[in-house]
């Protein structure tokens, strides 16, 4: 189903959870080795489209295709494609950093559990802690720690549901440098954030989601240019993704409208603001 160019391929995917319509048609490919962001506020379906596509929760309607994968009538061969990362991480606290990695390692039957758990302890510049328990780690460790323990079996194609949230500044960008060096190697990331600066930061291609439709699809120069440049004091300014987001769709969230898997609609107020590009 997928081209190779095009690990993920979306097409008319619809989804509703009884009279609530979370998803209406919505459309999107992925690039083999990319970072894509699909970028929108609490409510508006973004975990819905990736429990479809990693074959959690089934589509009412659509084509979705994972790897060359048909995920309706190929959900076996997509699961071992993939690996899913969730809004909060999955690590076992009692246990140190390494025993967490040879434990999933050992799960997946792999040989040489021990070297595996070693290589992503460096890969991730976990090695000085990985003798540690998890519940001494800092909240950006235990999300580096959750993310290598995602890549154990060498998936292509990794999904990060909300990965940075509740972290702070710090971690953040230890979270987005791990997430930067998993496409540096080649691996397909699908992520979706709230945050405007993580898909400015991270994102090759930046999809806004919106009352269950992509209203935008396309690189952050090419949104960027959706708004004409304001003047300020006579000295042009640039819009910020910020501005193209809120622009197209207003501040008023999804009508009160939220599925069973998200939060209360976000806010002008609550989202980060971006560094402004003049």
């Amino acid at each position: 189903m997928t081209t190779t160019q095009h690990v993920i391929h979306v097409r008319g995917l619809e989804k509703s959870y009884k009279t609530l319509r979370v998803l209406r048609g919505v459309d999107f490919d992925v690039a083999r080795g990319s970072i894509f962001a699909l970028l929108g506020s609490n409510g508006a379906g973004k975990t819905t489209v990736v429990k479809i596509l990693s074959t959690l929760l089934k589509a009412d309607a659509g084509t979705v295709g994972v790897n060359g994968f048909d995920v309706a009538a190929q959900a076996a061969d997509v699961r071992e494609s993939i690996s899913l990362t969730g809004q909060f991480a999955a690590v076992d606290e009692i246990l140190s950093g390494r025993e967490n990695l040879v434990l999933v390692a050992r799960l997946r039957h792999l040989k040489g559990p021990g070297k595996i758990a070693d290589d992503l302890l460096e890969r991730f510049s976990l090695t000085d802690a990985g003798a540690r328990k998890v519940s001494t780690y800092s909240g950006g460790m235990r999300r580096r720690l959750d993310i290598a323990m995602s890549l154990i079996g060498d998936p292509p194609v990794i999904f990060l549901d909300e990965p940075t949230t509740g972290l702070d500044p710090q971690a953040r960008v230890e979270v987005w440098q791990a997430i930067k060096e998993l496409a540096g190697r080649g691996t397909t990331v699908l992520l979706t954030t709230q945050y405007l600066d993580e898909a400015e930061q991270l994102a090759d291609r930046i999809a806004i989601l919106h009352e269950g439709r992509i209203i935008v699809n396309g690189t952050l120069a090419e949104l960027k240019r959706l708004l004409p440049p304001a003047k300020v004091e006579y000295v042009e300014k640039q819009p910020t993704l910020e501005d193209v987001f809120f622009a197209l769709v207003g501040t008023g969230g999804k009508d009160g409208q939220n599925s069973k898997d998200d939060k209360p609609a976000m806010t002008a107020a609550s989202a980060p603001t971006t560094k402004e590009q003049r």
